[in-house]
């Protein structure tokens, strides 16, 4: 999985459109793609590889990053 963060939804967006670029040149087929209507938060499910690309602000809403932390559960409901 990787998680990346573009600077604005047009950013977003050409980063998104050479990440699937580049898996179709590099023979990986066609990438399920979500989001690309507004590119606030696109995610591209090539298989064995998940790209997350969001705005700054849509990703610290939803904060992955911490859904995959090494904290404990009780830690996770109380913080």
């Amino acid at each position: 999985m990787i998680v990346a963060s573009g600077r604005s939804d047009r950013h977003v967006g050409a980063v998104a459109d050479r990440v699937i670029r580049a898996l179709k040149d590099g023979g990986f087929g066609r990438a399920s793609v979500e989001g690309l209507e507004t590119c606030d938060w696109v995610l591209i499910d090539a298989g064995d590889v998940v790209v997350h690309l969001f705005r700054p602000e849509v990703r610290a809403f939803y904060n992955l990053e911490k859904m995959w932390s090494d904290e404990a559960p009780a830690e996770r409901l109380n913080g």
